[in-house]
């Protein structure tokens, strides 16, 4: 069975890591590949898109810029972590085709207007253009299947003691979302925190001989470095982003439990938290199906075989 996505990221390394596993596969049809601020400059995400595209010679694929800073604050970017280039670390090909003269929205929209069948958005990004599309397109909703975002945590943040970035730099945004009824997949930090990249698995990955290969793993080798920080407890790096791929793709790999998730966008000390509601405790009906362990030996041989896809026939061929 296929199933018609449409990513909207803000690359990042683990973006773009979420990006290559997902085309390695022919049953997910990338309608589209939209941009939003966040790990870096808008223009730099958009521009990061592009090159990861035209290295897998995939410039079928329409992309188009999103909003450049959230819905009503001042943007924040995580260049400390993925360094000046938003994808610091290997030598990326320039854009060989130019994104839509048109909006990430306005993308979004057509494309899931004349989708045959109803689409999956996959956010890895702040949720900017995921609350604009559904606040501009309430006629599109329908024709939305699920939405499968990387953002938030049951337990404690990444940027503040009680918010994940992508949250945190638009929580009026994921308001929007949570609150939309479209069926959600949150893949929170209770489970990308599980998803790490050792360094035994980064040999794994140097050692396919195909350019992809090669490439994610000086993506890896940069990401890590921001984690080794001590006070994370980190063996290894957490590829966030792709565990909303390797859900879809292999949902027996996780467990998942039914919560009501709200957001908080008032409290000085807890803005962008994401309130999850593991014990029924409010009363209210769940809204998200949230992810909570991985299976993380399969979710890293998952990545591995996907990029084994990534011979010189494939890249020939596209």
């Amino acid at each position: 069975m296929t199933r018609h996505i449409i990513l909207d990221c803000d690359p990042g390394h683990d973006d773009a890591i979420a990006l290559i596993l997902a085309l390695a596969h022919p049953n997910l049809v990338p309608l589209a590949v939209t941009t939003s601020a966040g790990n870096q400059t808008p223009d730099k995400t958009l521009n990061n898109a592009l090159r990861i595209l035209t290295l897998l010679n995939r410039g079928d694929i329409p992309v188009a810029g999103g909003a450049t800073k959230p819905l009503t604050r001042e943007l924040i970017i995580a260049d400390n972590v993925h360094g000046e280039t938003g994808l610091d670390g290997p030598a990326l090909p320039e854009p060989s085709f130019s994104p839509q003269a048109i909006t990430a929205v306005e993308l979004m929209a057509q494309q899931i207007r004349q989708s045959s069948q109803p689409v999956t958005l996959v956010p890895t990004g702040p949720l900017t253009n995921i609350a604009l599309l559904l606040a501009s397109h309430s006629e599109l909703h329908p024709k939305i299947e699920r939405i499968v975002l990387m953002g938030g945590a049951a337990g404690v943040g990444n940027w503040t003691p009680a918010a994940e970035f992508n949250i945190f730099v638009d929580p009026e945004a994921a308001d929007i979302v949570f609150k939309s009824g479209i069926p959600i997949t949150m893949c929170g930090l209770d489970v990308t925190h599980q998803a790490q990249i050792m360094d035994a698995d980064i040999e794994r990955i140097r050692a396919i001989p195909n350019p992809i290969a090669q490439c994610v793993a000086e993506l890896l080798d940069f990401f890590m470095i921001y984690h080794r920080d001590p006070k994370w407890g980190f063996i290894g790096a957490p590829l966030h982003d792709p565990c909303t791929i390797a859900w879809l793709l292999k949902p027996e790999l996780f467990e998942a439990q039914d919560c009501w998730v709200g957001i908080e966008t008032q409290s000085e000390l807890t803005l962008g938290m994401t309130v999850v509601d593991r014990y029924q405790l409010t009363g209210k009906p769940a809204n998200a199906t949230v992810l909570f362990g991985l299976d993380r030996l399969g979710f890293v041989d998952l990545l591995v075989d996907s990029l084994r896809v990534y011979d010189p026939t494939y890249l020939n061929r596209r």
